[in-house]
């Protein structure tokens, strides 16, 4: 029988003989997507037109390269594809027994890893489990971990060889998803700090695996150093690169922007962070040269990076044959008539007061809720629905999220103080005619709203002025119900409102009035169980024909102010149109 010492010479011997083999040099191939939000194919569906950017563009290139044969092409996500397009909603919650349109798209590209981003959770636990098991690649999020254990709730990383080059791909989620998603979306779940979690990781990936490269997909914004705005960072990837050694590569996502960036850590080692936008628009290319250094142990990499206009590639003929039935059979799904409108709508004009675009929106959230009193907001900044006959496409105009349809309780304090914090970040205090109105700056291409439109929530229900001229905080009036009925502070209302703003979403509700998050769960009435714009749909259905309308309850005054800044900011934003 031989000794243990035999054993472990030869183990040190097969080791020594493996460093001895490791390629002198080699060349990586790094191509990412984030925020894809549905942009599969060189359509948009809901407009009925061509679009500029897709994956099936951004797929001829990806081909393109991993024909060459002096490199090694690593395909990866970073999160957000679930949500933004009728093709996904198709599969989301229509077409449910087959596999999944992104599942399809996603293994017939190759994509190596991909990180669950924010929008992938929102359809639900039944659209999400489907997918990591549809899938041929982890989907991965280290930092979703399980209630139940605080083991990850998905993969939290995986292991790529390229010829004996050992890299590291570690995937996490923006820890903010409570503050916008209901809980049973996520239920068995909780977030951990970005931070936190990838220090944690990266010590075990360096123990467990020892790789020459690591990767990390952060479904996260880049944030600022130190950024402590809140309880819940959502954006900390600067963070994480400063203070996490051990990171060469982050792809970040998120915010939709358009990065790349050096970023030096506490090691004084530089860390690449690359953000290549949203909607495919861009495709970021990363080129990393391995050079195997003197002690034939580890590599030195140089890199070289870009984000790749995808808009100036070529549709991959072989992606759009493959898919063409699949997309006509959506194109079918949306082309189908809902209803008919008696005039047309537009957000544009939701961004000055009162309009028809969102008083129908109102109109609907009331009739299916009984509620007293509505809140939403425009979700688009420029959508237009024509009069006549609506397609299903147009609801996708109409309403943009896949946000359930909340009632809950509020007081009537709580309501004015709601509206207080709405329009403190959409109105300016003007101290004379000629003021800004709105919070807008312009940009090199052109002007635009600094504050997010989205939150720019209006009151339906309730009776009331603006005044543009008073101090924050006593800037709403509530006059009356609109039913005619007095208005009391006192008492206690009920509210219809989407599930986002619910939940936390905006700050309307915490911030605002002023509620604890576990206050906002006590104050929940009845949720859909369906998203709005199903409820939407079939409420347009049963109408057949909506006479669209407003009905002035609310106004900004004083009135010759609002009009004259309105006439001037309408065409700073929108032109002469």
């Amino acid at each position: 029988m031989k000794s243990t010492s035999f054993y472990i010479l030869l183990i040190l011997v097969f080791f020594s003989a493996c460093q001895a083999d490791r390629k002198e040099n080699l060349t990586l191939k790094i191509l990412a997507t984030t925020d894809v939000h549905g942009a599969l194919f060189p359509y948009d569906l809901v407009n009925d037109k061509e679009a500029k950017s897709s994956l099936a563009q951004a797929y001829s290139y990806i081909a393109q390269e991993r024909n060459k044969s002096d490199q090694h092409v690593l395909l990866l996500d970073n999160g957000d594809i679930l949500q933004g397009d009728p093709m996904v909603y198709y599969s989301n919650f229509e077409k449910t027994k087959q596999t999944h349109i992104c599942a399809e798209v996603m293994n017939f590209m190759g994509y190596d890893a991909g990180a669950v981003g924010n929008h992938d959770i929102e359809p639900g636990h039944e659209v999400y489990d489907r997918l990591v098991k549809e899938f041929a690649f982890p989907w991965m999020a280290a930092n979703a971990v399980k209630t139940s254990d605080g083991k990850p709730y998905f993969q939290p990383y995986t292991i790529i060889d390229k010829e004996g080059v050992k890299i590291a791909v570690i995937g996490f989620i923006t820890p903010a998803i409570p503050k916008w998603l209901p809980e049973k979306i996520w239920s068995g779940m909780q977030f951990e700090d970005l931070e936190i979690s990838a220090k944690k990781w990266m010590a075990i990936i360096k123990e467990k695996e020892q790789p020459d490269m690591v990767i990390g997909l952060f479904h996260s914004g880049m944030g600022e150093i130190g950024e402590l705005k809140s309880d819940i960072r959502e954006n900390a990837v600067w963070q994480v690169a400063k203070t996490i050694p051990g990171f060469d590569v982050i792809v970040c996502g998120h915010d939709h922007h358009e990065a790349i960036k050096w970023v030096e850590n506490v090691d004084d080692q530089k860390v690449l962070i690359v953000n290549p936008k949203s909607k495919a628009q861009f495709l970021a290319d990363v080129t990393v040269d391995f050079q195997l250094n003197t002690d034939k142990k580890t590599y030195s990499k140089k890199f070289d990076s870009q984000l790749l206009d995808v808009k100036t590639l070529p549709v991959s003929k072989a992606f759009e044959s493959h898919f063409q039935s699949a997309f006509e059979e959506v194109n079918d799904y949306v082309s189908r008539p809902v209803g008919r409108f008696t005039r047309s709508i537009k957000t544009s004009d939701a961004m000055f007061g009162d309009s028809p675009f969102v008083d129908l929106i109102h109109t609907i959230q009331l009739d299916l809720t009984g509620a007293d009193v509505s809140f939403t907001a425009p979700l688009s900044f420029n959508a237009q629905i024509d009069s006549g006959m609506l397609e299903m496409r147009d609801l996708f105009k109409l309403y943009r999220f896949e946000n359930l349809l909340y009632t809950m309780n509020l007081t009537g304090q709580e309501i004015k103080d709601y509206l207080e914090f709405s329009y403190d970040k959409w109105f300016r205090q003007m101290n004379k005619k000629g003021d800004p109105m709105l919070f807008i700056e312009s940009t090199k291409n052109r002007n635009r709203l600094s504050t997010m439109f989205f939150n720019y929530d209006s009151a339906e229900g309730v009776d009331y002025t603006l005044n543009l001229q008073a101090d924050k905080g006593n800037r709403i009036t509530i006059n009356k119900m609109t039913n005619g009925e007095a208005f009391d502070l006192k008492k206690t209302y009920k509210v219809a409102l989407n599930s986002y703003r619910g939940n936390g979403g905006g700050g309307h509700l915490t911030e605002g009035a002023g509620l604890s998050k576990d206050e906002l769960s006590k104050r929940l009435i009845n949720s859909t169980t369906k998203d709005l714009r199903f409820y939407l749909m079939k409420w347009i259905e049963e109408k057949k024909v909506v006479d669209v309308s407003c009905n002035n309850n609310w106004k900004v005054i004083p009135e010759n102010w609002w009009q004259q800044a309105k006439d001037r900011e309408f065409e700073l934003l929108y032109g002469n149109n």
